[in-house]
């Protein structure tokens, strides 16, 4: 028996010795053996490369962005859709690479891909694009934006643990990578992985990043709100702890 050809084949046929198809066989074969090799590639690198590798790998296709702190987690681009004047066409209005601002002595850095004004939005000639911009720019946006919202990335620092905090404002936070640990003033602690998210509901509290060698990035979205009113009748109003002065005031309260 040759060695590739399969038992009982012609010695005249010409047969792929690496595979054992005929020529007309040869590309729809091929084809399968490819997507089997990634599928079974892809179940790899789910289940038995290290998560903090799958980053590293990830980070180096999509390098870090200006002002980025956490050179092992990838680079963020914000893509802001919109349509054609002439044509009414959908298209990517803008591509924006993440510009991240450092705070706390570089324990946290920053990074605000959008942001409302008003709400409802007015989208028409762009209104609600340039009202980000011009916002953004001012240098005064503080946590929330009055009367809108607020898009923010938070990379947390290897054990850092943030100032004592708390906004009038209705948040979601979304971990992204890594795990963050949400300590509220009660004491009350509550460790989120990789997918969880939090619902802060005016809360005060502080974040802490329990890996000693891992950055942690944390999605929120940040809703302007009412005050929150106590059963003595007090209201609730924003505290920024030992970061007060050094991170602009929501002045929403």
């Amino acid at each position: 028996m040759i060695p590739g050809r399969p038992h009982g084949s012609a010695a005249g046929t010409n047969i792929c010795p690496a595979y054992g198809m005929q020529p007309d066989e040869h590309p729809q074969k091929l084809a399968k053996l490819i997507e089997s090799g990634l599928s079974a590639l892809s179940r790899s690198l789910s289940t038995n490369v290290p998560p903090s590798q799958n980053i590293n790998i990830m980070s180096s296709v999509r390098p870090a962005t200006e002002g980025q702190l956490a050179q092992d987690l990838p680079g963020i681009t914000a893509y802001i859709t919109g349509h054609d004047k002439t044509s009414g066409d959908t298209i990517i209005r803008h591509t924006r690479p993440g510009k991240w601002q450092a705070v706390d002595n570089n324990g946290m850095a920053f990074n605000v891909p959008f942001t409302t004004s008003q709400f409802p939005v007015s989208m028409n000639n762009d209104a609600d694009i340039s009202t980000h911009d011009t916002r953004l720019a001012s240098s005064k946006l503080g946590i929330v934006n009055p009367g809108g919202t607020v898009l923010r990335f938070v990379d947390f620092a290897p054990g850092f643990e943030s100032m004592m905090h708390r906004t009038q404002s209705l948040d979601y936070g979304i971990v992204i990578a890594g795990s963050i640990e949400l300590i509220l003033d009660s004491g009350k602690r509550q460790v989120l992985q990789q997918g969880d998210c939090c619902v802060q509901r005016g809360t005060n509290h502080a974040w802490r990043n329990p890996s000693k060698d891992a950055w942690t990035r944390v999605a929120f979205i940040l809703q302007d709100a009412k005050p929150i009113e106590m059963g003595d009748g007090s209201v609730l109003k924003e505290d920024l702890g030992r970061s007060a002065g050094k991170i602009p005031s929501s002045g929403n309260d």
